[in-house]
């Protein structure tokens, strides 16, 4: 067996059945523990996603941006190609039913990183530049008392902004949509995107934030509404569609007539596997960006780290799942972003705007997670060297964003895979370790709210 042979078997036993199992595990407990807040709570975080931010417009208030412009930044490296693509080839490999496993998924995330959002700013400290330094590294080292460990995520977090999530694939994610949509030439595509991304990340946080706050919400609300109409268009088939998702979801063999010996197993494993990797609840990437949001309530930016979740999976990869079943394109044979683009512009009324509505999507995704996970291998490797390896971090990561075109993806891609699932390791100790204390932040959180309303009344 080749080397390429043996780390996809590596990255086989890592995203196995036993880490999907503690990654949903924690948040079933935290669910639990937490008495469905990610149910009963969703709409005060909503409220305060899209409300006014009084607290951050107080002098006196910790933090680098606002609680919005850090949930815009956790969401530029989230809402990626694994919303396009990632849905694609769950469905493609698990069947409609890999769709309602991704749902839950996402509803037990929603909680772990409702966790994760409470201990970023629990345990955030400020950095030698004056500015908020926090994550999973931060709260191991300062919760638990576990260095080393901190250090082995801050490692791994370098790891996957350099070979992984951050550069290699995003790139090529980009310069395939340009050349297949525009007909723009590769070089051309790896000369601008490296100037953009050089010119965004290298005036850190602020800029990386100012940039996701305007484009996450704009290419989100383009995707969405594509999608939208898709549905909209074919609205008589979503009964049907959502009858086989959950239909397969527990009885793929029988509903699928043993297409490609899908079974259940092969859906919750692509399902809740792809779900994760969409919404990358558990794996401590989210929390970083969320220690620079201005608040003093660890609570309160928990819940709004917990709508990014809901953002992300349950409702944007719910609308390319739903365009991708309900307009029969699963029977074309294509895979990935080949397949969402079928769909919509099988389920469009003109073909072209849906192959433009899926790759200009692709495009901004992309482009957002690059600063996303820039961001987030910064704060690991400023955590592991001081703030004098940042620059340095951020050229290497320049160079790599400008070699990524012309880059075989294969062994990156697996890589990748094994560095991001060794990350989650780490960080669900934390939360595990620290569980009491996130009920206990909540806890005294509510009771607090509850006695101001009292008072106010």
């Amino acid at each position: 067996m080749d080397l390429q042979g043996i780390l996809q078997k590596i990255s086989e036993l890592i995203w196995g059945t036993p880490l999907l199992v503690l990654l949903v595990g924690t948040g079933v407990y935290l669910t639990i523990r937490l008495k469905l807040l990610q149910i009963f709570k969703l709409p005060l975080a909503l409220k305060y996603v899209f409300g006014k931010d009084e607290e951050s417009e107080d002098e006196s208030t910790k933090g680098d941006v606002t609680s919005f412009a850090a949930l815009c930044t956790a969401l530029s490296a989230t809402i990626g190609t694994g919303n396009i693509v990632g849905v694609a080839t769950a469905i493609t490999a698990g069947g409609p039913g890999a769709l309602f496993w991704m749902w839950i998924a996402a509803f037990f995330g929603m909680a772990t990183k409702y966790a994760e959002g409470v201990l970023a700013i629990k345990y955030r400290e400020v950095d030698e530049n004056g500015q908020m330094a926090g994550g999973p590294m931060y709260y191991i080292q300062n919760g638990l008392g576990l260095k080393w460990l901190a250090k082995i995520f801050a490692i791994l977090g370098v790891g996957v902004a350099f070979f992984g999530i951050g550069t290699f694939g995003q790139v090529k994610s980009i310069s395939d949509a340009a050349s297949i949509t525009f007909n723009v030439p590769v070089i051309v595509t790896s000369v601008i995107v490296t100037i953009v991304v050089a010119l965004v990340i290298l005036g850190g946080i602020k800029r990386i934030s100012k940039v996701s706050e305007m484009v996450v919400p704009f290419m989100a609300v383009l995707y969405v509404l594509g999608a939208m109409l898709v549905l909209i268009f074919n609205y008589t088939a979503i009964p049907a569609a959502v009858s086989l998702i959950l239909n397969s979801a527990f009885n793929p063999e029988a509903t699928l007539g043993g297409v490609a010996g899908i079974t259940v197993q092969m859906a919750i494993q692509k399902g809740v596997g792809r779900g994760v990797f969409s919404n990358e609840a558990g794996l401590g990437s989210a929390p970083i960006a969320a220690a620079a949001a201005k608040t003093n309530s660890p609570v309160r930016q928990g819940l709004i780290s917990m709508s990014g979740t809901f953002f992300d999976t349950i409702i944007i990869c719910t609308m390319t799942g739903l365009a991708i079943i309900l307009t029969g394109s699963l029977d074309t044979g294509l895979e990935g972003a080949a397949l969402t683009t079928a769909a919509f512009e099988t389920g469009l009324p003109f073909a072209e705007i849906g192959k433009y509505v899926v790759n200009i999507g692709l495009i901004f995704f992309a482009f957002t997670t690059i600063l996303g996970w820039n961001y987030y291998g910064e704060r690991c490797m400023e955590y592991l060297a001081g703030v004098k390896a940042i620059m340095p971090y951020r050229i290497i990561f320049i160079v790599l964003v400008a070699v990524g075109p012309f880059m075989p993806l294969n062994l990156i891609f697996i890589i990748a895979d094994i560095v991001n699932g060794l990350m989650a390791l780490p960080n669900l100790i934390g939360i595990i370790g620290l569980r009491k204390v996130i009920v206990q932040e909540t806890e005294a959180f509510f009771k607090d709210l509850k006695e101001q309303k009292k008072i106010e009344a």
